[in-house]
């Protein structure tokens, strides 16, 4: 007996021992491995990422600061931040030693709250008690370069990789980037003729020389200037053949490009200042012709985008004002939010802007990222040259029901718009197929957006400038530019899916829910103005004597209407209790199948292999 015990004592000391030595090998072997089964990847990073994780030049040192003790009643947020942190040692993994990730934990009043108070990040005051939650990211490299995230929006999930792996890349390579702007407006500082005075530079022409090295272009030029990473064209009117050329090739070669043309340019007020008619036929087109044939995009030049949906108010003058069918703020529906450049955008004003649109044959992708309503039409760009009333627009106009792209990043493979290289850039090695990939551009169809009148104020402070954005065109201009000065692997990171899975049933119910209710309280209101109406109407048809007091009619038409109110307040109710009722019933549903349901068919197979096996063992015995 005592033998039997010690043999299945040293049986089991033997398998823990074997399942012990199993775990910790595979947890060596296995390093790294793993697999992800959500439907949209959510632990997997993107090939790009990966390709630039292996590409790093110099170290890079991520702290991630998180604090555990203040989060506790914050499951959501504890969520999100174990993600972060696994994708986060995802990169470390898959970076070569290149990449270390530091997690900090700072508590209050402690060194680790002083080191993230430092970098700039924001603490969040949660609870009653004073606590802060810090959720960040703070990245250094050898050269003391510091770049951080302040606070990790759960709700901006969709842009963390590609957030991430750019504070990555531009801290491993912290040389800065050349733009090349080539521009046939005056966005510079300059003297404005009509108030005798200075005249600061747009403020996009300033964030872009805060952000980049700027390199101007003349735009009688017939040439590139050599090392740009980047070039910026705006209201390209008046090029010459050796310039379009040198464009065409340098796109052709793998490099990014920013355009901005235009059908009607406010902001181009060429000619004699002094001349009053000269000033008046100011606003000429733009357009970069046969390159954009031969990167399969269509754009006129003699009409506009008039949108009634989108259309802002201006002042006519004598204190009123009218919507100008031409002059657009577009608001995120019309900005695809899956696109790094235009998402998380509010809204984009432009003014007498054209569109893009694919041409046919070709062999570039069009992508629209920004687009007008279906309630938009093309205008005559003509007549806003000397509109005195913007409402004299809605004359004659009717929406075709198309959505038109008013900017779009165009990729792909595409050829020369030339044969050869003209006469004056003779002796240059002739591209006629675009490298790699293809091309990547990409086109606005407006101008004016980059001028100040359209999303900037700015107000003299004790003698400084200081200016406050109202719509989005700068962030989205530069975020063009930031975009496209990065690898084709950065480019390639698109948005990714959120982690958040909302109940599409029960949202649904709600909706349904939601429009029985704004039907029911329009009707509500409906029958208050009516009743209102009926009232003055009869109040109306009184003498003077008896104003004061309510004749019989008004009392019972007063009575009526409390009491049609009191049902309309019971349906409204009434679709809210049947909405919540609907959602009951489908979460006891759902319960009944995981509780029940999959329980008895998980038991039911389980008894028909068990019957299976028994009847082979059986048939073998027989």
């Amino acid at each position: 007996m005592n033998r039997k015990l010690w043999n299945s004592t040293g049986s089991l000391a033997l398998l823990a021992g074997l399942f012990i030595g199993l775990v910790i090998l595979s947890g060596g072997l296995l390093k790294g491995c793993r697999v992800d089964l959500t439907e949209n990847g959510q632990y997997t990073l993107s090939d790009g990422t990966i390709n630039l994780l292996g590409q790093l030049e110099e170290p890079v040192t991520l702290y991630y600061f998180f604090s555990e003790d203040a989060s506790r009643e914050l499951p959501q947020i504890r969520d999100y931040a174990r993600w972060v942190g696994e994708m986060l040692d995802d990169m470390e993994d898959r970076a070569g030693g290149k990449l270390t990730v530091r997690r900090v934990n700072p508590e209050p009043f402690s060194p680790e709250e002083d080191e993230a108070a430092a970098f700039g990040l924001q603490a969040l005051p949660v609870g009653t008690g004073g606590d802060s939650l810090y959720l960040g990211i703070a990245g250094t490299n050898t050269l003391d370069d510091v770049q951080a995230m302040p606070f990790l929006q759960p709700g901006k999930q969709a842009f963390f990789e590609y957030d991430v792996i750019k504070m990555i890349t531009t801290l491993s390579k912290p040389e800065p980037l050349t733009v090349g702007l080539l521009s046939g407006l005056d966005m510079g500082p300059g003297f404005d003729m009509e108030t005798r005075q200075a005249r600061p530079a747009w403020v996009i022409h300033e964030q872009l020389e805060q952000l980049f090295e700027v390199e101007t272009i003349d735009s009688g030029a017939d040439a590139l200037p050599e090392g740009i990473d980047l070039l910026m064209v705006v209201h390209p009117k008046d090029l010459s053949d050796d310039m379009r050329y040198a464009i065409d090739q340098f796109v052709l070669g793998g490099g990014r490009l920013v355009a901005f043309v235009d059908p009607f340019a406010e902001a181009d007020l060429s000619g004699d200042p002094n001349d009053p008619m000269a000033r008046m036929n100011a606003g000429g087109s733009s357009t970069l012709g046969e390159l954009f044939d031969a990167w399969g995009v269509s754009f006129e030049t003699t009409r506009v985008v008039g949108d009634p949906l989108y259309a802002l108010q201006v002042s006519t003058g004598m204190g009123q004002a009218a919507r100008h069918l031409a002059i657009l703020s577009v608001p995120a529906d019309g900005l695809d939010g899956g696109d790094i450049v235009s998402a998380d955008l509010e809204a984009v004003n432009l003014a007498s802007t054209g569109w893009f649109e694919a041409a046919e044959g070709a062999t570039t992708t069009l992508v629209p990222l920004v687009r007008s309503s279906d309630t938009a039409a093309p205008l005559d760009a003509s007549r806003l040259r000397f509109l005195a009333d913007p409402s004299e627009l809605a004359s004659g106009f009717v929406s075709t029901g198309d959505r038109y792209t008013l900017a779009a990043r165009v990729t792909g493979p595409a050829a020369s718009a030339f044969e050869a290289a003209p006469g004056g850039s003779a002796g240059q090695t002739h591209r006629g197929q675009a490298v790699d990939e293809g091309i990547n551009v990409i086109l606005f169809a407006d101008t004016d957006m980059l001028s100040d009148r359209l999303w900037v104020s700015r107000q003299n402070f004790f003698g400084q400038s200081v200016t406050s954005a109202f719509a989005d065109n700068g962030t989205l201009a530069v975020n063009a530019v930031d975009n496209l000065l990065g690898s084709s692997d950065l480019i390639s990171i698109r948005a990714r899916s959120t982690s958040a899975r909302p109940f599409d049933r029960v949202e649904r119910l709600r909706l349904q829910a939601e429009n029985q209710y704004r039907e029911t309280e329009e009707r509500l209101n409906a029958e208050l103005a009516e009743t209102e109406r009926k009232l003055t109407e009869m109040q109306s048809q009184r003498s003077g004597d008896d104003l004061g007091v309510l004749n019989q009619a008004q009392s019972d038409e007063i009575q009526r209407f409390m009491d049609q109110r009191i049902q309309i307040r019971r349906d409204l109710r009434a679709v809210q209790h049947n909405l919540d009722r609907d959602i009951d019933a489908l979460g006891t549903r759902l319960k009944v199948i995981n509780i029940v349901v999959v329980p008895v068919v998980v038991i039911g197979i389980a008894l028909w292999i068990g019957h299976l096996r028994r009847r082979r063992r059986q048939e073998g015995s027989a």
